[in-house]
């Protein structure tokens, strides 16, 4: 029954780490579509989308499997619980990649102001994040996962500012209208991705050392807050 078990949390991780892959893969295309400004790339991110689906699907029906027929517990439970969440932390990524992409379509035209408003900047950190959380996820990894977790900071902060210039160069130049308003959508897609991979990070943590660390920030502001 361990034997059987074993194999069992192997495959289960091994299906994982290939749809993390194929994430990993959607995003590195979205963003350099956003780089580039080559919209062909963009193609490829939508094709891949419903072979995540399917992992999605799979690693949720291997996770159900696994609860009923081993009843596992401590460590053992603690991976399933993760997985189940990183697997749709990981969905969303993807879903995240392909509205990117389709945004990246429609304001391929404008690449000059793609890289005056630091969109880029905000998104090469964000796919850095995803790649970060993954690796830290394939290699049990906490420093690289506290890592991702102190990173969202830097995201947060540039979707303000890159928020600000947007509607400051819609107000004076009304040609842009349009341009900015994908360009405010794509801002918090990226938000979004940098959230995800914060999530799967906080998911690992949890795996590995019992601890719950996700809105820690939030909640010790706010107990600080009630105590003053």
């Amino acid at each position: 029954m361990q034997e059987r078990f074993t194999q069992e949390i192997e495959s289960l991780k091994t299906n994982l780490i290939k749809m993390a892959s194929i994430v990993d893969e959607q995003a590195e295309r979205a963003f350099k579509a956003l780089e580039t400004g080559d919209v062909e790339l963009c193609r490829g991110v939508k094709a891949k989308d419903l072979e995540i689906d399917a992992y999605d699907n799979l690693i949720q029906t291997q996770c159900e499997n696994i609860l009923a027929l081993f009843q596992p517990f401590a460590i053992d439970l603690r991976f399933i619980i993760s997985a189940l969440m990183i697997n749709n932390q990981l969905e969303r990524c993807g879903d995240i990649a392909v509205n990117i992409a389709q945004r990246v379509r429609k304001t391929g035209g404008n690449h000059p102001l793609i890289l005056e408003s630091e969109i880029l900047d905000m998104g090469l950190q964000a796919k850095e994040m995803l790649k970060n959380a993954i690796d830290s996820f394939i290699h049990n990894n906490i420093e690289l996962a506290n890592h991702v977790i102190a990173s969202d900071e830097n995201v947060d902060k540039l979707n303000k500012q890159i928020f600000k210039f947007l509607i400051a160069k819609m107000q004076a130049e009304p040609e842009l209208i349009e341009t900015c308003a994908h360009l405010i959508v794509m801002t918090r897609q990226i938000e979004r991705l940098a959230d995800h991979a914060t999530n799967i990070a906080e998911n690992l943590v949890f795996y590995v050392e019992a601890k719950i660390v996700a809105h820690k920030k939030k909640l010790d502001k706010q107990r600080k807050s009630e105590e003053t």
